[in-house]
């Protein structure tokens, strides 16, 4: 079951199971779309999530995770990742991004996507825009690359493409993850091109790809809950993520309800799901 570098490869019967968890994560996002309004406190919104989780017969993979204390990470405006929710007031103008994740049967689901409020500016919006289609850019180089860092390759590729007066800053100290019995899992999966090619890729590898990019500097530090991360600049951030399986047939999004047909459509790639 278990490879070099201690990666995990599952059967298509494990991917499957997987599968069951990441759906959970997509109902959890659906509910949090559907909640996330001006004047809701971001730990109302945890209590969603909680929900949803509840409903499903699922568990938070966030919760008590090294002492974690919610059931999801809700990163708002300057917060690029692992904002713990609490009082916090959304207003009509912030951009949010939900990172959720869930466990059924021992199996994890994790997935993450922004919200930009009613008023939220034309910079944010872009900002969340230019995150998700460089996720899809990552998740799309994994239908043909060779090694993992070929992710990051095809993420820098496209935060480069966009014009120099509206690029945004690409975070580097966060990244991707193998997951799948556990949430985090060898191998590290980058957001940026590296020297090191990392670690080949084979059918039964389940990653999850997502980059985080700013407004302004990506540069980041951690407050002193030890948790929440924000920008050194105070600019805002979104974060994007996805769960994909690689198997013989191809590549499957299990947090995308059609399996990630609709956003790997532009890049030429059809997702094959299993079963």
């Amino acid at each position: 079951m278990f490879g070099r570098e201690s990666i995990e490869y599952k059967s298509n019967e494990q991917i499957l199971k997987i599968r069951e968890a990441a759906l959970v994560v997509a109902d959890i996002h659906d509910a949090l779309r559907e909640a996330a309004k001006p004047g809701v406190t971001t730990g109302e919104l945890d209590l969603v999530a909680a929900r949803v989780l509840q409903d499903a017969g699922a568990r938070s993979n966030f919760l008590g995770y090294y002492d974690y204390p919610a059931n999801a990470c809700i990163s708002v405006n300057e917060v690029i990742v692992h904002g713990i929710p609490g009082d916090r007031v959304l207003t009509d103008t912030d951009i949010v991004s939900f990172d959720c994740g869930a466990i059924v049967d021992g199996w994890h689901g994790d997935a993450c996507f922004t919200l930009c409020m009613p008023n939220a500016s034309e910079a944010d919006r872009k900002l969340s825009e230019y995150t998700e289609t460089a996720m899809w850019a990552g998740i799309a180089a994994l239908a043909t690359a060779k090694h993992v860092g070929e992710v990051g390759g095809a993420i820098e590729d496209y935060v480069d493409s966009i014009p120099e007066d509206n690029r945004p800053g690409l975070v580097e100290e966060y990244m991707g993850h193998g997951i799948g019995s556990a949430m985090h899992q060898p191998p590290d999966v980058l957001n940026y091109r590296a020297k090191n090619k990392g670690a080949k890729l084979k059918p039964g590898m389940v990653l999850c790809v997502e980059p985080m990019l700013t407004i302004g500097s990506p540069e980041s530090k951690v407050l002193e809950d030890d948790w929440t991360v924000i920008t050194t600049d105070g600019s805002n951030a979104s974060h994007w993520e996805h769960e994909v399986a690689i198997h013989k047939g191809g590549i499957w999004v299990l947090t995308a309800r059609d399996g990630g047909a609709e956003g790997l459509g532009p890049f030429g790639v059809t997702p094959v799901p299993l079963g």
